[in-house]
């Protein structure tokens, strides 16, 4: 296993390994309740979107593990299957099983662009600033999805704020005890980390859900159900190709491009900032297997499509696991053997409360805003394109449209300032197909 994974020539051990990979798990179990909830109002079956994205998740972290030995997790991305809700389904009027049959051959496309000689020429061609500045932008990212989850911070005013108190439900305002449970065990894990525990990350999350029993935020399962896998059938292989390609070809191309391009940035961001932040990048700033990690990505995504579940996507969440030590492959094995292990015990899973993982984000959140410094601040042609980077991922809720926006506004001050030749080729290419995209999905 050591020679096999090169756990001990990489600075890791079997056991942080494990930890990593169980913390990951825990950041981003919440996919498990959530996906099924927003793909269920297209139609689609609850509990066997529920298995469809425990096996999805499982397939995209066995392939990351054997393809690219790297620590990173993937399930159904969050954002992904908000657009495949609402914009596929809802906006452009195609049915959840044609809405499969686009994911499928975004997929497709994905994985076509994974095994040429682009999947290394698109990481490679990203300045090194920029990639500073898109692992400071996942920082912030996932420290603001942590505060949404427990609606620490909500839009009820129409702008963010903080919410101690929020509705339950019943047009009762009430004390947000999510929230609340979310800074306790922030506290607790901030002070670990300070003292340099080994685990902090994961001792804080088992803590605050011991807490979160007495403030009702932690709950044991009623009942082990197995009435998932009766209704797997219901979405598994149900994509509707032919109905598809009957509705035009303009709003196909827009639906699958979009999936296609949101799923490599997402991808390549989340590689390249984690990766950077824990040291695991080479000299030029690129980490070494990550061509195959988006290879092992494409493949996920068809065949979470073809089982019935939105754009499978390497998880910004595994940052938790590497924040631990996880290094290696073994750790993305951990992450997957625990979502096949949630098929049968996901309401076990569904024991540790949003408000443990919380914490968790905002820690690592704390970790990688360090790719910050490393931008240069006196020189505008850097510091609006990283600016935009790191503002965008948060504001737009999007690791791509930050990445989009960084590559279109440092092409175009290039570009104006007559230093054309500065820019590598694929960027300007990407910008193009940035302002493509925008420009199509608002047709």
């Amino acid at each position: 296993m050591d020679k096999f994974f090169k756990i001990s020539e990489r600075g890791s051990s079997v056991r942080a390994e494990i930890v990593g990979g169980v913390t990951t798990f825990f950041a981003m179990a919440y996919i498990i309740f959530v996906n099924p909830g927003l793909l269920s109002q297209t139609g689609m079956n609850s509990n066997g979107v529920m298995l469809a994205t425990c096996i999805s998740a499982a397939i995209g972290c066995l392939l990351t593990a054997l393809l690219a030995n790297a620590p990173f997790a993937q399930a159904p991305g969050m954002g992904l299957n908000a657009f495949f809700t609402f914009t596929v389904c809802f906006g452009m009027g195609y049915t959840w099983q044609e809405a499969l049959a686009i994911v499928l051959l975004s997929g497709i496309l994905f994985l076509v662009i994974a095994v040429s000689p682009l999947r290394s020429k698109i990481i490679s061609s990203i300045p090194a600033f920029l990639k500073s500045a898109i692992s400071a932008g996942i920082g912030l990212f996932i420290a603001f999805i942590g505060l949404l989850n427990v609606k620490l911070v909500g839009f009820g005013a129409g702008v963010p704020a903080l919410q101690f108190l929020v509705d339950d439900g019943a047009g009762n305002m009430v004390a947000n005890t999510a929230g609340i449970l979310t800074i306790i065990g922030l506290l607790i894990t901030a002070i670990l980390m300070a003292y340099k525990v080994k685990g902090a990350i994961v001792i804080g999350i088992i803590i605050t859900t011991i807490i979160g029993f007495p403030m009702g935020q932690t709950h044991l399962p009623d009942a082990i159900t197995m009435s998932v896998f009766k209704d797997f059938g219901e979405v598994a292989f149900k994509l509707d190709i032919p109905g598809v390609m009957a509705k035009g070809l303009l709003p196909l191309i827009t639906a699958v491009v979009s999936f296609a391009l949101v799923d490599c940035f997402d991808t390549v961001g989340t590689l390249i900032g984690t990766a950077k932040n824990a040291g695991m990048t080479d000299k030029n700033g690129n980490l070494p297997g990550g061509d195959r990690a988006l290879i092992a990505d494409a493949i996920a995504t068809c065949c979470g499509a073809c089982l019935g579940t939105s754009t499978v996507t390497t998880f910004v969440e595994s940052s938790t696991g590497i924040s631990e030590g996880a290094r290696t492959g073994l750790s993305s094995i951990v992450v997957g053997v625990l979502f096949l292990l949630a098929c049968l015990l996901a309401p076990v899973a569904g024991i540790i409360p949003s408000a443990a993982t919380a914490p968790a984000l905002i820690i690592v959140g704390v970790l990688m805003i360090r790719g910050a410094t490393e931008v240069n601040w006196g020189d505008f042609e850097e510091a609006c394109p990283a600016f935009l980077t790191i503002a965008m991922m948060p504001f737009a809720y999007s690791i791509s449209d930050g990445i989009g926006f960084g590559f279109i506004s440092y092409s175009i001050i290039k570009l104006a300032r007559g230093k054309a030749k500065d820019v590598p080729v694929l960027v300007y290419i990407i910008s193009v197909l940035f302002i493509l995209k925008y420009v199509l999905t608002s047709i």
